[in-house]
């Protein structure tokens, strides 16, 4: 049986007509069935089911495991370094899960005072990290004196890398192999390795000193290093690096990117990097022979170990590592100097930074099975979402919480049941073991009665009220034989008449009864009756609501609440709706139907039928009468006698006398009369006389004043005048300017010499004798 948000009555049948029909009778309706016992506990209550046979059964959540979070002043320290320190609580919780209905419990995390702390320092080791090393070895003293005023509890490593001893990351000439870097002055550098571990966690900062002080710088050939094969190392090796279930620290100190996963092919390494320890006599093994990891692998493998890594790394690359902030689980990164003089400003920030912010993360839940966190932190505000998971800016013995909710989806078999979830801070070892118990039956199942006589002489199972037939029985009580089940007359005890479906088309024929089905779109809809011809939910509607909101649909028709008529109960019989101002039903206008005003004349419209926009206004109407009786205008003495008889007039002095009239309640009117005078009146429609309060004193309009028309007018022609002589003379002066210049023009081509006139020919005829000057 899956119990959803519904509880199960379980009134056990008794075997008698009589029994079986009282039983119907007081909870059951004509035409439900077995399966209807299954609804809310109010419903079932409300439909007869007895209160002490109602199946409800509710989750809860069990502390299994609950020991407090624990502080250990700095006074006491000495006292305290071999107890056990707890951080986070519950240490384990038991939920029984109801499937859809949320539990909830609170998880608590106290930052401790004097919590262990395990560093270990992950150097790279190629030639361009020499003026790095010595940093490095002053590296020790000063971090052990530096972390006592964290923990009194401190221990640091030290492993170096450099890369894979294949082509191409570095050169496998024989001399290359014994000195990569052809120098002999101080020293000659170190024969290439991948990884190797130096010194396991230790409290002793001399020592850590000394060994670093021993280490030789070596070299390769490409840019990238084999650090992820270190990094995956110093993480999985965790008895020859000698991690403790405390606060797990690695340094990864480089100034070159790294090799991942598939770089490895290049050297013809195509094996993939198992995740595993292969460390013998603290070198690894397997470099030249398993792939770089890659950096979700190594990423997984520290949110399981607990690790949270410090990259220490230069300017250069700093960009590389930063985007793996977003991939690991804790990560931070630091800038290095020129020769790593600031390491140790950089891991005490670093250690700072990790340590202020609490992540909550889960294992894998099993599938439809939903977790979600609210956050309560040091401001004291929820947070929820992604940001219900974590907290910030928490200080040594601040405390935070969070509300964890986990819900189960419908039930499973016992074998796909889950056993259990684990929560825990990132980059802690605490955490919290959830486990999980569905609650998929009820207890009274556990009281099932095999072969009961109450179904059918033993053909079936009393379980909770309910029969359980065996393979081949059906029926409510199996008291029906499927196999000798006539197909033809059974089928015909179905059909309400010749023409309808079997079971209306909504159910199935099971012993000559219809047993009827829910609706396919709608599971909280059913059909119901004799041959399920009926149900609630095929009613008309009005306004998008089944019945209009003002009833209940039974069997297929609208049974209306008091105050309503009609098919989909869209009628009501107040008249409330229909009233108009002054209260006359349809302001006396049209008739009431169904809450909306009919109208008798089309010119009125509205919903209570006050509004004619082509109408007249009430002062319109009554604006020849009032300029009759009160100014003799317009209509003749006796057409204004009979026609205007009916008011009742009142005649003031001005206009702002119609302020002081009381009542002031009525139509204040302004109107034009042949004149164009503007009349002012005070207008009160009474039953049978109109009440008219009248200004005698008209406002019209003044006669326009002739002197200064004249005067203007006079005025206006006068400087046309003197604006258009102007402008004539304008145009002559300008007109003469250019014909001068044109006689000019002409003027000057008329004047040529007598040598320069092409038909002048000189009276004068020169002879030159030649032989003259011979003679």
């Amino acid at each position: 049986m899956t119990v959803l948000h519904n509880s199960c009555a379980t009134y056990i049948i008794i075997i008698s007509c009589l029994s079986i029909y009282d039983f119907q009778s007081n909870f059951l309706e004509v035409g439900q069935h077995m399966w209807e016992r299954c609804d809310t506990a109010s419903a079932l209550l409300r439909r007869g089911c007895p209160l002490d046979r109602l199946e409800d059964p509710r989750g809860a959540t069990v502390l299994l495991k609950n020991l407090k979070v624990t502080f250990h002043p700095k006074e006491q320290r000495h006292q305290q370094q071999h107890r056990q320190v707890t951080q986070l609580q519950p240490q384990s919780v038991l939920l029984h899960l109801r499937p859809g209905e949320p539990q909830s419990f609170e998880v608590k995390f106290k930052r401790v005072e004097d919590y262990p702390i395990d560093l270990y320092y992950l150097m790279d080791m190629s030639f361009t990290m020499e003026d790095d090393l010595p940093s490095v070895m002053k590296l020790g003293a000063d971090l052990v004196e530096e972390m006592k005023n964290t923990t009194s509890d401190f221990r640091m490593g030290f492993g170096a890398f450099v890369d894979k001893t294949v082509m191409p990351y570095i050169s496998t000439a024989e001399d290359k192999l014994r000195n990569p870097c052809k120098r002999t002055e101080p020293w000659p550098c170190a024969p290439p390795f991948t990884y190797h571990h130096v010194l396991s966690l230790t409290a002793n900062g001399s020592l850590f000193t000394e060994l670093v002080g021993e280490q030789r710088i070596s070299g390769n050939l490409d840019l990238p290093e084999g650090g992820l094969d270190a990094l995956m190392q110093a993480a999985v090796c965790e008895e020859q690096i000698g991690w403790r279930n405390v606060t797990r620290l690695l340094v990864f100190s480089t100034d070159g990117g790294f090799h991942f996963a598939g770089d490895g092919k290049l050297g013809g390494i195509v094996l993939p990097n198992d995740g595993k320890c292969h460390l013998h006599e603290n070198v690894y093994t397997q470099a030249n022979f398993q792939d770089y990891p890659s950096v979700t692998h190594i990423a997984e493998i520290l949110r399981q170990k607990n690790i949270q890594i410090i990259f220490a790394v230069t300017k250069e690359v700093s960009h590389l590592y930063e985007g793996l902030r977003s991939i690991f689980p804790k990560c931070a990164v630091g800038t290095l100097s020129n020769n790593s003089h600031n390491i140790l400003q950089i891991i005490v920030d670093a250690y700072n930074a990790l340590t202020s912010e609490v992540v909550m993360e889960n294992s894998k839940l099993p599938a439809g099975y939903h977790i979600s966190y609210t956050s309560h932190c040091k401001d004291h505000r929820p947070m929820h979402g992604e940001q219900g998971r974590r907290c910030s800016n928490i200080s040594i013995g601040d405390e935070v919480s969070f509300n964890v909710s986990i819900t189960a989806p419908l039930c499973v078999t016992a074998s796909q049941r889950p056993s259990r979830v684990i929560i825990k801070p990132q980059g802690y070892s605490e955490e919290v073991e959830v486990l999980l118990s569905p609650i998929c039956e009820c207890s009274c199942q556990k009281d099932a009665a095999p072969h009961s006589p109450s179904c059918s002489h033993g053909n079936g199972t009393l379980e909770c009220g309910a029969c359980r037939c065996k393979e081949g029985r059906v029926g409510t009580f199996c008291e029906c034989n499927q196999a000798e089940l006539s197909e033809v007359v059974d089928p015909y005890l179905c059909h309400r008449d010749n023409v309808s479906g079997v079971c209306s088309g909504h159910g199935e024929c099971v012993c000559g009864k219809c047993v009827c089905h829910k609706s396919s779109k709608k599971p909280n809809h059913a059909y119901y009756g004799q041959f399920c011809e009926c149900s609630d939910f095929s009613c008309d509607h009005y306004q998008g609501l089944q019945c209009g909101g003002h009833g209940r649909c039974v069997c297929g028709v609208c049974v209306c609440l008091p105050g309503f008529s009609g098919q989909a109960c869209e009628c009501p019989l107040s008249l409330e709706s229909c009233l108009s101002q002054d209260r006359h039903v349809c302001a006396g206008r049209g008739d009431c139907h169904c809450g909306t005003c009919v109208c008798h004349d089309d010119r009125f419209q509205g919903p209570t039928c006050e509004l004619c926009p082509s109408c007249p206004s009430v002062c319109t109407l009554h604006r020849e009468c009032i300029l009759c009786r009160a100014f003799s205008l317009g209509l003749n003495h006796m057409e204004c006698e009979m026609r205007c008889a009916h008011l009742n007039l009142t005649l003031l002095g001005q206009a702002n006398d119609l302020a002081t009239v009381t009542p002031s309640s009525g139509h204040r009117c302004m109107e034009v009369d042949s004149e164009g005078c503007r009349v002012h009146f005070l207008l009160r429609t009474g039953q049978r006389r109109v009440h008219v309060h009248v200004a005698l004193e008209r406002e019209c309009p003044s006669g326009p004043d002739v002197i200064l028309i004249t005067a203007v007018l006079s005025a206006s022609v006068v400087v046309l005048g003197v604006a258009l002589l102007l402008l004539w003379k304008l145009l002559t002066n300008i007109h003469d300017r250019r014909e001068f210049a044109r006689f000019q023009r002409e003027l000057e081509q008329r004047r040529w010499t007598r040598v320069d006139n092409p038909i002048y020919k000189s009276a004068i005829t020169t002879v030159v004798n030649p032989k003259y000057k011979e003679q």
